[in-house]
């Protein structure tokens, strides 16, 4: 269990963090921008999740436990005995609850404007948000780090599921498309 007494330690003053492996990074290291992206698109869903009930709420509070495993994962680099690592079974838990939402939502026939119901916005937030921490983790993997397969598969899929939850949001009233031109003169 985490146990913390006190929440400043002094030790990233110097604009280091420490590492589950007990390695200090920077701060603007590639891993730590995947890290600090998972932590705000945490903050994120948990803007959503106060404006949600019944079964989003409950999709909602899965990914913000989940989301700290995936930044307990992230934080670990390397192989360590015991490690905290996302597995495949949450990525394939997101993908069932993907699949369920989509089966009551009606085809698209355009692009989707983030908006409608308070709670959809919110999700669309936390939908880009999502799909910026997924691009840092990319950027991670190209500067060298190795980030786990299924931590990288979680956040694709999660960015899928928040853009469905938003539609959902919006079923009573329908989606916002997008107008192709609708603004030219």
């Amino acid at each position: 269990m985490v146990k913390l007494n006190r929440i400043y330690t002094r030790t990233g003053d110097e604009g280091t963090t420490g590492l589950v492996d007990g390695s200090r990074r920077s701060k603007a290291d590639p891993r730590l921008q995947v890290v600090g992206g998972v932590d705000e698109l945490n903050a994120a869903v948990g803007m959503a999740r106060v404006l949600a009930e019944g079964d989003i709420a409950a999709a909602l509070a899965r990914v913000q436990n989940d989301l700290f495993d995936l930044g307990a994962d992230l934080a670990t680099p390397g192989e360590i005995e015991g490690a905290l690592r996302v597995s495949d079974a949450q990525v394939v838990r997101l993908e069932r609850e993907l699949d369920a939402v989509t089966d009551t939502l009606p085809s698209l026939t355009s692009f989707v404007l983030p908006g409608g119901t308070a709670l959809a916005a919110a999700l669309h937030v936390a939908r880009t948000v999502c799909r910026r921490a997924e691009r840092d983790g990319v950027a991670a993997v190209a500067a060298g780090e190795a980030l786990s397969g299924p931590a990288m598969r979680y956040l694709n899929r999660l960015s899928d599921l928040l853009f469905q939850l938003a539609r959902l949001a919006n079923a009573p009233d329908g989606d916002i498309l997008w107008v192709p031109g609708a603004n030219r003169e």
